[in-house]
């Protein structure tokens, strides 16, 4: 081997390569927060052919190499769930058949995490079924936010980093300068949500609703425990999907004597009558953030809407650089 050409080896083996393996990519759910998340890490969302035949399949193709890339897919699996976890799937299979070096699936909002245990005989438990999927499909880690509940991530048989979207939303709350704050959880199965949204909120007082479900998606308030009347009441949940359970928690508390009710959560997931239920008089305001897009048609005057797109990017930033996460909730 020639003099210059042995250099230029040693040049190119003493080149950091790191910063360069770092590679961003969105499925269809959510284009908007994907690229605020590029933009959060100064660089541009890496491009993709995706179409669907006429009988529904999809292809995805990546183009450009991502060979001993750390590649990141952006993908909450919101409605369509069927499809959009497909198409992550179908991701993550073309990255690793491109020889990518990691595969994180980044998953703003986890579908199918509501049935994460057995209730009932002859029950699927897709919370597991779908991080199975997941799996198999060759991702190497998982980048999750606000799962349904925590032992979600034990489900997985790869890492997964668990992040929050309360800390944007208590800022906004704190900037509005709300007084007689008492954080209230809908149901007993959110109390350690809501007493860490508490602590956070200058160790606000806590107040539970006592509820008990009689089916899917329906929700009877019996009563509330704590004391609320003549506070401005904080409603916090993961999730808002028909609004049945906050709509009957606002009205109690309202009976109870609370001033005002705030509903918070992260995932604005809006099915059916959510958007009637959340706009009929009974809340001040709905704060949500973008895990999942809200259609326009969707949106009323009293929603407000934050962006996680910092927190998701300083995370993926963290990860590829192997620093620690947890730090950022501390």
């Amino acid at each position: 081997m020639s003099h210059s050409a042995t250099l230029a080896l040693q040049s190119v083996l003493q080149t950091p390569t790191d910063s360069n393996r770092l590679r961003i990519f969105s499925g269809s759910a959510n284009l908007p927060l994907a690229n605020e998340v590029a933009r959060y890490l100064g660089m541009d969302l890496g491009p993709m052919i995706r179409k669907q035949f006429a009988d529904g399949e999809m292809y995805i193709q990546v183009q450009e190499s991502i060979r001993g890339c750390d590649v990141y897919l952006i993908q909450p699996s919101c409605r369509p769930v069927n499809d959009h976890l497909m198409e992550l799937l179908i991701m993550v299979d073309a990255c690793r058949r491109a020889s990518a070096r990691q595969i994180t699936a980044v998953i703003p909002y986890y579908g199918y995490a509501r049935a994460d245990r057995k209730t009932a005989g002859r029950e699927s438990i897709t919370a597991k079924l779908a991080a199975n999927l997941v799996t198999k499909a060759g991702a190497n880690r998982v980048l999750a936010m606000d799962l349904h509940s925590a032992q979600i991530q034990g489900y997985f048989d790869i890492p997964c980093d668990h992040v929050y979207g309360s800390p944007v939303i208590i800022d906004y709350l704190l900037s509005k300068n709300l007084e007689d704050i008492v954080v209230v959880s809908p149901d007993v199965g959110g109390v350690a949500r809501a007493r860490a949204f508490a602590k956070k909120l200058d160790d606000a007082p806590l107040a539970i609703i006592d509820k008990r479900r009689q089916a899917h998606n329906v929700a009877e308030v019996m009563n509330v425990i704590g004391e609320v009347h003549g506070k401005t009441a904080i409603l916090v949940d993961d999730m808002i999907d028909t609004a049945g359970t906050l709509q009957e928690g606002a009205r109690l508390l309202k009976k109870e004597g609370a001033k005002a009710v705030y509903a918070c959560a992260t995932h604005p997931v809006f099915s059916g009558p959510a958007v009637e239920r959340l706009s009929s008089g009974l809340f001040e305001e709905v704060i949500v953030t973008n895990t999942i897009p809200v259609p326009h048609d969707r949106q009323f005057k009293e929603l407000t809407v934050l962006t996680v797109a910092n927190l998701l990017g300083e995370t993926i930033w963290r990860i590829h650089e192997e620093s620690s996460v947890s730090s950022m909730f501390r």
